[in-house]
């Protein structure tokens, strides 16, 4: 495994991650969905005093997902990898994390569908970012 490489392939992933974060979350209409459930999501002040434990967390998230990938690499296209490694993570968080968070959460099938595709197109960038930043040690 190249270490230098895994550290980097994760930083550009945290940093695609929450660019397309950004996008999606604050400036699309998801937005106005979380603020139909005050109950359930922390307001934009609320989450600006916790968001330093959550960007810790996903760059975490990340080098944990760029080693995953560096394990599982076969040597090909870093772009088509990354897509496939990126499409597998994003059906992971679809079932663990968003069809979860409907069954458990007080939400709206509307709110959920969005996230779906929200956080699909996410883990498919993030993968495609790992795939062409990650390379093997020689």
């Amino acid at each position: 495994m190249n270490l230098p490489r895994i550290f980097l392939a994760a930083f550009c992933a945290f940093i695609a991650y929450f660019l397309l974060g950004g996008l999606s979350f604050a400036l699309l209409p998801l937005r106005t969905e979380f603020m139909k459930y005050p109950a359930v999501y922390r307001s934009q002040d609320a989450i600006k005093s916790v968001m330093p434990v959550g960007m810790i967390a996903m760059f975490v998230a990340m080098v944990v997902l760029t080693i995953i990938y560096a394990m599982l690499y076969r040597g090909g296209s870093g772009i088509a990898e990354g897509a496939r490694f990126g499409l597998l993570v994003a059906v992971f968080s679809l079932c663990a994390f968003v069809i979860h968070n409907y069954v458990n959460l007080n939400i709206g099938l509307k709110l959920t569908a969005q996230q779906a595709v929200a956080y699909s197109v996410e883990w498919i960038v993030v993968g495609v970012v790992i795939g062409l930043v990650y390379r093997p040690a020689h």
